[in-house]
């Protein structure tokens, strides 16, 4: 059995990503492709513990390595319980977020730097590498507006608060909106930039259009 592939969304919250993993999965199980969906804080029973901790607007005094370092607790049991299997079993395994979130919120937004980042992947996460990475990034006003809309919702909605990020000013996010830019500066290979305010349809079939080619490719 081939190996399969793992592809993840990446950008700030409030850019469209959740939203655009599942439509990209409904498209690729619509044509017979076995999908494996998850998120990262999350996805585990370990990793949901976790991102009540880190999300959670209540957790104050986290230190910024702390943060990084339950960043790397959570993506580390993904990697073995969920990831790892799916990828063995042939599937097409679908994150949001990764490692790239990690060096653009602690690496670029906390100013940790990348290299701490990159050496922690390396030695936690046997340097598993994504396949293909869509970045996703309209204007940086945008993505918080809706992030901070959204989030205001689902706290009057559930009582759920997973504000804790949105509340940080805006050089953090400007710091860590740069960092992803860095990231595809990068890789441009592995990295593919979705940018601009389109609407969702419209950034839903320039996915497909970038997925298809790397498929073909791939076979």
């Amino acid at each position: 059995m081939s190996r399969g592939y793992f592809i993840t969304f990446e950008g700030l919250d409030g850019s469209g990503k959740s939203t655009q993993l599942r439509l990209l999965s409904d498209w690729l199980q619509k044509r017979g492709n076995a999908v494996t969906e998850t998120r990262q804080p999350g996805g585990t029973a370990t990793g949901d513990r976790i991102r009540s901790l880190i999300l959670d607007s209540r957790s104050g005094g986290i230190a910024p390595l702390t943060e990084m370092a339950l960043m790397f607790a959570d993506r580390a049991q993904s990697i073995s319980e969920i990831i790892q299997p799916a990828l063995d079993a042939g599937r097409i395994v679908l994150c949001d977020r990764y490692t790239d979130s990690t060096e653009a919120y602690q690496g670029g937004g906390r100013q940790l730097g990348s290299e701490i980042v990159r050496d922690l992947h390396r030695s936690l996460c046997q340097d598993l590498q994504p396949d293909l990475t869509l970045l996703l990034l309209p204007s940086l006003k945008r993505s918080l507006q809706r992030a901070r809309r959204r989030n205001s919702r689902t706290v009057a909605a559930t009582g759920t608060d997973e504000n804790r990020f949105e509340r940080e000013r805006d050089d953090f996010f400007t710091r860590t909106y740069e960092q992803y830019r860095a990231i595809a500066s990068r890789e441009p290979v592995r990295v593919v930039t979705i940018d601009g305010d389109e609407p969702i349809d419209a950034v839903h079939q320039r996915i497909v259009s970038v997925v298809s080619e790397r498929l073909a490719q791939r076979t």
